[in-house]
């Protein structure tokens, strides 16, 4: 590494914070203020910086950025998907940042081949042109994509700043006209009613929590729309959408550990919604329908959910029948429901499984049966299904050395049809990786899974490179997944290995209740127990070993590194959730006390307060060597404050020895999911790995 230009130092302003007869020095508590002018000139000046300092890497990030722009097919054609007598798919062009969402009468016929021309069919019917509505803008996000049932309307909806909040419009696609309908400051989701005359979705309140649900009438204006539910308990979100049989209009109401369902005919959009089962603190439950029933799979006395029969007339709990009995260890995730069939989502012994049941007349009609799959580490899970009637299921399919598949099951006869694989130029040969599940011990003595890849090629003597993912909360499951932009890192000699820690949800509902309030620390020492295994058992060495997470992955990540200074060389935390204390003590920042279920709430409890104290990375920096360090940050996230990674940076500028770069990277025009475009995605990418490459590689 080169000597690097003296950093900036971000100015101390005295702050105190006390709590619980504490009290705490919080020197960096100005720069939560983005309307302070310091704030802006100080993210600039460490980008600047962070530039300056990675100079030496702009090589490698161009290296980079053409390995995965020459594995891609840049021009491409989703597999259609069938709804309503219309084909729906996306295309991308090359050199366009964005898809092209289509439609039309004859199935498009995908290339066997990917170096054969993409030819769209002659009665194709562009619907919307991302690029078009992106314009000149350096951040564009589509939120809502709905087309009525009758296929003439299609309501969508805009971000150009990475805040989350959607204007909505819509598209008369008889005409290509947008209508004179617009209404702001919109949320996800939504639900058409059976006529297309009306549109239900959802906004937020000030802390960006979605709260309320809306009618809005076609042809009206936005001030006149109905509030048809406003959630006041602030621990909860709510959510619209229209179930497959589109019989339903559903409103989800939902915190971390409790649920409640509302339903209402869809051709009804002005009646009165009514209830499925009533909330209960600590039960949760999701609902389908089909026929004259709704499936539901829920955890009351289930602490691995089951699924469940109820009369769609009658669904409370008193008429639960049970479908499939609760299984300890078998987590029921889900459930599709289809007029001749039910797919069950699950999870069993770390991995993903779909099992599907036979249904005559609404009702189970015979034994259900396993999709299976050869590979043991993989990811399978339900595909785009809009079509209710129908014979054959979609899923999504993908490994570490297996792209991303789409594959069409039938289901009478249990076979499956590959209609995609996601291609990889430029001659690799995905048969020269190979990937393995390895185990780890914790400090409890718990076994914590890993999944590893590699070339077949990369020695296992303790010389090769590694990257260790992790996440671990919200019961997310990091299942594996394949990556183009990986191979660069894979033909560098690396192993990739991802950490399921608990938290997440591989291993059922109590892996993430053991990694959750005040079992967090479980999901910190059981990354560190991983890449200490790594090391032990020769797939890489302390001095080569990198961890990596995103927002709460990134907290992990910020944990880490005041936990096991000595076991990485590198950390990477991309908008980390690195100011935990403080931003779950502060009941006005965006979803604050929604995650008092996941965190605690310190604000009444000093037993949460102090254990959070004891784990939140901004406040345990001290005099230490740390890894190298890159934080990245929006600064319009709404989940993340871009004030957490500076804030990080800032005290462990001011605190940390040693030599190893510290970096702060701020999009200053995007939110939590980093650049919008896919080549500006790549870019980002690979500026990333650069790091890491430049970091892992052995010191001179």
């Amino acid at each position: 590494m080169p000597e690097l230009p003296a950093p900036p130092v971000a100015k101390k302003v005295p702050a105190e914070r006390a709590v619980h007869a504490d009290t705490v020095a919080d020197p960096y508590a100005w720069l939560k203020d983005r309307d302070d002018p310091d704030t802006v000139a100080y993210l600039e000046a460490e980008n600047a910086y962070t530039e300056a300092a990675s100079a030496h890497t702009k090589a490698l990030q161009g290296e980079i950025f053409d390995e995965i722009k020459s594995r891609t097919l840049e021009t491409d054609l989703s597999v259609p998907v069938r709804h309503h007598g219309w084909w729906y798919y996306t295309r991308t062009l090359e050199g366009s940042q964005y898809p092209v969402h289509c439609r039309s009468r004859t199935e498009p016929a995908l290339p066997a081949d990917p170096a054969e021309d993409v030819v769209p069919p002659a009665d194709e019917q562009v619907l919307l042109d991302q690029n078009e509505l992106a314009g000149e803008s350096p951040y564009f996000a589509l939120g809502t994509f709905d087309v009525s049932p009758d296929g003439r309307l299609l309501a969508y909806s805009t971000d150009y700043d990475g805040g989350e909040k959607y204007t909505l419009r819509f598209k008369d696609l008889e005409t290509g006209a947008t209508l004179s309908d617009e209404v702001p400051g919109t949320y996800y989701g939504s639900a058409w009613s059976a006529d297309g005359g009306a549109l239900f979705y959802t906004t937020v309140d000030a802390a960006m929590r979605p709260y309320r649900v809306w009618r809005h009438l076609l042809g009206t204006e936005a001030a006149a729309d109905v509030i048809v539910h406003e959630e006041t308990d602030e621990r909860f979100f709510a959510g619209v959408g229209l179930t497959r049989s589109e019989q339903y209009i559903v409103i989800e109401l939902g915190s971390q550990i409790t649920s409640e369902t509302w339903v209402l005919p869809s051709a009804d959009p002005q009646g009165e919604f009514r209830v499925v089962q009533p909330r209960e603190q600590g039960v949760e439950y999701s609902v389908d329908h089909t026929g004259d029933a709704f499936y539901i799979v829920h955890n009351s006395g289930a602490v691995d959910f089951e699924l469940v029969v109820a009369p769609a007339d009658s669904p409370g709990r008193e008429n639960w029948r049970p479908v499939l009995p609760h299984r300890l260890g078998v987590r029921v995730t889900g459930v599709d429901a289809f007029a001749g069939h039910l797919v069950v989502s699950m999870r069993r012994e770390g991995r993903t499984e779909l099992h599907v049941l036979p249904l005559a007349d609404g009702a189970v009609a015979g034994p259900g049966r396993d999709i299976e799959f050869a590979e043991p580490v993989r990811t399978v899970r339900p595909g785009s299904n809009p079509e209710f009637d129908t014979t054959t299921f979609r899923l999504g399919y993908a490994s570490l050395t297996t792209p991303s598949s789409v594959y069409d099951y039938d289901v009478a006869g249990g076979e499956l049809t590959l209609r995609k694989r996601q291609p990889v130029l430029g001659g690799v040969d995905l048969g020269a990786y190979e990937s393995v599940r390895e185990w780890a011990t914790a400090d409890d003595g718990t076994r914590i899974p890993i999944s590893l890849v590699r070339r077949r090629d990369t020695p296992r003597d303790g010389s090769a490179p590694c990257v260790l993912y992790g996440y671990g909360a919200y019961e997310a499951s990091m299942d594996p997944w394949f990556s183009i932009a990986r191979l660069s890192l894979l033909d560098r000699g690396y192993v990739f290995a991802i950490a399921h820690v608990r938290g997440g949800g591989e291993l059922g509902r109590r892996w993430y209740e053991d990694g959750k309030l005040l079992h967090k620390r479980n999901t910190f020492t059981d990354f560190v127990a991983c890449g200490e295994h790594l090391v032990a058992a020769d797939w890489t060495s302390k001095d080569r070993l990198a961890g990596r997470g995103g927002s709460a992955g990134g907290l992990l990540i910020g944990a880490v590194a005041n936990l096991a200074v000595d076991t990485f060389a590198t950390l990477v935390g991309e908008v980390p959730f690195v100011d935990a204390l403080n931003t779950i003590l502060d009941p006005t920042m965006p979803l604050t006390v929604v995650e008092w279920e996941e965190w605690g709430n310190p604000v009444d409890s000093a037993e949460v307060y102090a254990y959070m104290k004891s784990y939140s990375p901004y406040e345990n920096v001290s005099a230490r060597a740390y890894p190298a360090i890159l934080a990245t940050a929006g600064l319009n996230d709404p989940r993340v404050g871009y004030h957490e990674p500076a804030k990080w940076v800032a005290r462990l500028r001011a605190t940390a020895t040693g030599d190893r770069p510290l970096l702060l990277k701020t999009e200053m025009g995007a939110g939590h999911g980093g650049p919008s475009g896919r080549y500006d995605a790549w870019r980002d990418e690979a500026f990333t790995l650069a790091f890491i490459i430049d970091t892992t590689s052995p010191r001179t």
